[in-house]
């Protein structure tokens, strides 16, 4: 028998499973991650606490599996799009003012860098035409500028920066390639130029400040870059005495987490549909919304048009929610009834959600329409698509004194609601550029959740399939391991025999949807009044 083992680096957690050839799970486990905010708006990571929980997930997943470590074949990794930094020895390089050795990652949510992505944004440059227009704080740029500025001494120390997916490359490697994935989609590498190191404008990066890393060939960026599956050679004696695999399995180019997603799922019962009517919505901490087609299409506030970062030949494109579970746990805990709801959830076993779907149920037979005036906007961590400004805000709009567990879920689902609103708002962006998508895939977290899963379906219009594979991130890592052992041709063959079946949840139409129309112009006509609030406030951006 063949295995293959999958790594997912999530916000708050390393993961790792064991997958056979047909795509089943055999084993999985998952190790807890520490995440450090010295300041408002920053959010710090140690690559040594990750590989660490790295190793510790994937020998428990290979014994939960049963297997020996002979028997795997090949390695996936995926991570978040998070910011590794490292000095000339490989050794880690302080992201923080306050300079804790240890702390070299900057985590994707880390917002410390707005003023620089504005500041990007107004030089301007070709490769912002290929992020949508706009550069996020979340991407990579801002944050090496922000760190180039202000921490000078960190900046000198370092040889090397990397996106966490690569990286966990490297550490397993000791290699220097990197991915597609990661460069084109975080970096503004522009892939359709090639992979010998073409993609990186020069001329961009020394109108940004950034000038010195167009030097020595790019290596401090990386200069070779292949796409996801291909092989970047075996694990040392070290990593693999760490991962608990033999030395020399072979390892993948990897992927970011939400692509990891992608392709674990977009070809869930697909039969005859095209690739490019479907959309990969990965919702967990925040949310993903992945499409590819075979032409570029170019959406205002929507990443990309990114070349061959999932798929070889095919351009993707990346809409998002900077905060989707997140956003649903701040508005539950923040709420007065919260409390002794979650020491219910804890007696009972189960998620506070769970209870809160009960209580909805025992105030209506049909409980969407109970929200009729209970409006949120979701913007707390600001709006990443299709508005692409950061530096919005959330509410929430109809509340009342009532401070009891009703009160609280209708919140809950109003929430829910604007989540499957944004959602909206990205799919007609990107249909009115010619990106026509007619089936959401869900994976995450938020797949678990029946609530949001319906709201989505009814509030867009779209079916939603939902994997039976229960672990769609960690399947789309081993099927780069499948892809890297040879055992498969490429990565969609791969997606093509190992996605298997999933459940499907039709939009109902009719009252329903018109309804959610209803509501969805309230979600537009509060995100308009947000600018015109800032606009009286004198805090126009």
């Amino acid at each position: 028998m063949t295995y293959y083992l999958g790594v997912d680096v999530g916000t708050g957690s390393a993961r790792a499973g064991v997958f056979d050839a047909t795509g089943q799970l055999l084993g999985t486990h998952a190790e807890a991650i520490a995440t450090y905010r010295p300041a408002p708006g920053y959010a710090q990571q140690a690559t040594a606490e990750i590989w660490a929980a790295v190793g510790t997930a994937c020998r428990a997943a290979i014994a939960a599996a049963g297997i020996y470590k002979d028997g795997i074949r090949g390695i996936g990794f995926d991570a978040t799009c998070s910011l590794v930094v490292s000095d000339d020895e490989g050794g880690p390089v302080p992201v923080g003012r306050d300079g804790v050795p240890d702390q070299d990652v900057m985590l994707w949510m880390d917002h410390r860098a707005i003023s620089d992505a504005e500041e990007i944004n107004a030089i301007g440059g070709a490769p912002l035409k290929y992020v949508g227009g706009t550069i996020s704080p979340e991407m990579e740029l801002p944050k090496l500028r922000w760190m180039k500025r202000e921490l000078p001494e960190a900046w000198a120390r370092t040889a090397r920066f990397w996106d966490l997916p690569d990286w966990l490359v490297h550490r397993a490697t000791n290699g220097e390639t990197r991915s597609l994935c990661s460069t084109v989609c975080k970096w503004t590498y522009l892939g359709h130029k090639g992979q010998t190191g073409e993609g990186w404008d020069d001329e961009f990066l020394a109108k940004i400040g950034l000038g010195d890393l167009a030097t020595a060939n790019h290596d401090a960026l990386g200069a070779e870059l292949v796409a996801p599956g291909t092989p970047c050679g075996g694990v040392t004696e070290q990593a693999a005495a760490e991962l608990g695999v033999a030395p020399g399995t072979p390892v993948a180019a990897s992927l970011i987490d939400a692509y990891a997603g992608a392709l674990g799922t977009l070809a869930v019962d697909r039969g005859a549909d095209p690739l490019s009517t479907r959309l990969a919505l990965i919702a967990g901490t925040s949310s993903c919304h992945i499409a590819v087609s075979p032409d570029p299409v170019f959406v205002p506030g929507v990443w990309g048009p990114y070349f061959g970062v999932l798929l070889p030949d095919l351009w993707a494109l990346e809409g998002g929610q900077s905060a989707a579970g997140a956003l649903i746990d701040a508005v539950i805990a923040r709420h007065g009834a919260s409390a002794a709801l979650m020491e219910q959830a804890e007696a009972e076993d189960c998620r506070i959600t769970d209870l809160l779907d009960r209580t909805l149920a025992g105030m209506a037979e049909e409980t969407a329409t109970l929200s009729a005036d209970r409006h949120v906007q979701p913007d707390f961590h600001g709006n990443r698509s299709p508005l692409a400004q950061p530096w919005r805000k959330g509410g929430i709009s109809g509340l009342t004194l009532d401070a009891g567990v009703e009160d609280l879920a209708l919140d809950y689902l109003a929430t829910v609601q604007a989540l499957a609103y944004g959602t909206r708002h990205i799919i007609t962006e990107m249909s009115a550029a010619g990106a026509d998508v007619d089936t959401l895939v869900v994976s995450g977290g938020l797949a678990r959740n029946a609530l949001f899963l319906r709201e989505n379906a009814d509030a867009t219009g779209c079916r939603v399939v939902v994997p039976d594979q229960k672990e769609p991130v960690l399947l789309g890592c081993a099927m780069l391991g499948a892809v890297t052992a040879g055992d498969q041709p490429d990565v969609e063959t791969a997606m093509s025999s190992m996605c298997g079946t999933g459940t499907v949840v039709a939009p109902r139409g009719g009252a329903i949807a018109a309804y959610h129309d209803r509501k969805y112009e309230v979600f537009r006509s509060m995100q308009e009044d947000f600018a015109k609030y800032t606009k009286i406030m004198g805090m126009t951006k």
